[in-house]
């Protein structure tokens, strides 16, 4: 009888016969000269079982190790409409497919319930050691069985586990048969060659993707349909605004550069636009950067223009009177939490140093990081001052600020640094907190272009 089996990351079907085929050809199952078998990525498991059953094929399923049986806890919280609207429309689409709320909107809660709606051994996968045990304490408050963890040191499968991305590529060629449900935390990460082959060799039949800000700049995130499912839910910003997220206000100011600058930043900026011209460069999306790169570096010229490029840029985020400015604001909001985002790290040390901040980047250890983060919550550390790493995965309630001295210009990373300012929270007078976040920018540079770019959200539109 046919029999499917789960073989490194794919799925092995034995003893195929005749009328077996036309079903499996279908499924996108290919014979395997090598092995004498039929096989197919572990992700097409779903598709497969289902054509056959709707087939009245009979088969023995050998390949799926996974149980069912989790125990949920009582808890006093109740699903928003929204949450249970999600995992509703999740359930309508077979278990499958992508979940888009904004930071804060409760995407954690949403995973639970539809962890405890499909019974099945799960496996949830983030992008960061910190998220690692986040969702392990999440799921440890959720459910009664026993939760383990994959990456950052820790290696112990249970049947809730959480595992990092970069884990989950190295290991699911021997995991992908032990889960029923994955979730893919933070899910826009995925598409990326490495963990979409991660996701690819999991069997799991059920998956849902996490997100608040799904599109990517090189449009993958079309690649998610077949890697997790068709988005099936989504709540903007400015849906929950208010009831479920904290109101908010943005505000760009504009700073300017004195005359010795403003001379020096038009002057690289000629040579760099100089160069674009003259070799036809149009700017503008990822084929026009890889276009610069690669002439930039075939000649004296180019690379004289790649110099100069970096340094109109450097000026335009460093400029001097932009830590003038987030002085003031600090002094405007001597009361509120705040962040400070930079573009890089040059930039964030530079005002760690001037103003006293504490500072974290990717360099900065855990155990540091771990500290600062909690004496910013407890209110002891009045500001943070980060370049990215702080711009997803970081509960921050405490947070009604953030100014952004510089960036890049997508609209993600814009997205979620005000997401990291727009959870619920009171105010020591007992008032639900008001969300702030103020853009700083170079005038008459090309900041201004870098800025409207990334502003095209509605969480951006009509603000003032």
């Amino acid at each position: 009888m046919l029999t499917l089996r789960f073989s490194a990351g794919t799925l092995e079907l034995h003893h195929v016969d005749d009328d077996d085929e036309p079903v499996l050809l279908g499924c996108g199952v290919k014979r395997d000269a090598r092995s004498r078998t039929w096989r197919v990525p572990a992700v097409a498991y779903f598709k497969v079982v289902r054509g056959l059953v709707r087939a009245k094929r009979p088969f023995v399923d050998e390949a799926k190790a996974y149980g069912q049986g989790l125990t949920s806890r009582d808890t006093d919280k109740s699903p928003r409409a929204y949450q249970q609207q999600a995992v509703d429309a999740w359930k309508a689409h077979q278990r499958r497919g992508v979940v888009v709320l904004p930071t804060g909107a409760g995407k954690t809660f949403v995973a639970c319930m539809a962890i405890a709606d499909a019974d099945r051994q799960a496996l949830v996968v983030v992008p960061t050691i910190d998220l690692l045990h986040q969702w392990a304490k999440v799921l440890e408050d959720h459910f009664d069985d026993d939760v383990g963890m994959i990456g950052g040191g820790s290696y112990d499968v249970c049947p809730l586990t959480v595992i990092t991305y970069d884990s989950a590529h190295l290991h699911m060629e021997h995991l992908g048969a032990q889960f029923g449900l994955v979730v893919f935390d933070e899910v826009h990460h995925l598409p990326s060659p490495s963990y979409a082959l991660a996701a690819q060799m999991a069997l799991a039949p059920f998956r849902l993707g996490l997100t608040a800000t799904l599109e990517r700049e090189d449009g993958a995130e079309v690649t998610l349909d077949a890697l997790v499912g068709p988005v099936v839910h989504t709540e903007g910003i400015t849906d929950l605004e208010g009831d479920f997220l904290a109101a908010y206000d943005t505000e760009r100011v504009e700073v300017e550069l004195d005359d010795a600058l403003r001379q020096e930043w038009q002057e690289a900026r000629d040579v760099y636009r100089g160069f674009l011209r003259d070799q036809g460069i149009r700017m503008g999306g990822k084929s026009g950067w890889s276009a610069f790169i690669m002439r930039a570096a075939g000649s004296e010229d180019g690379q004289r223009a790649m110099r100069a490029y970096r340094r109109q840029k450097d000026i335009a985020q460093n400029a001097p009177q932009k830590r003038v400015v987030v002085e003031e604001l600090l002094q405007r909001h001597v009361d509120e939490q705040v962040l400070v985002f930079t573009a890089d790290n040059k930039t964030a040390y530079t005002l760690s140093r001037e103003l006293l901040l504490p500072i974290i980047t990717h360099q900065t250890k855990a155990k540091e990081r771990k500290r600062i983060l909690q004496l910013f919550g407890e209110g002891r550390y009045q500001a943070v001052v980060t370049s990215r790493v702080l711009n997803e995965g970081v509960d921050l309630p405490a947070a009604s600020v953030a100014i952004v001295v510089s960036g890049t210009g997508t609209v993600r990373e814009h997205v979620q640094r005000l997401g990291r300012i727009l959870r619920k929270a009171t105010t020591k007078d007992g008032v639900d907190k008001r969300a702030k976040l103020y853009e700083i920018v170079s005038a008459d540079t090309a900041e201004g272009y870098t800025s409207d770019r990334r502003r095209q959200h509605a969480a951006y539109r009509s603000r003032s």
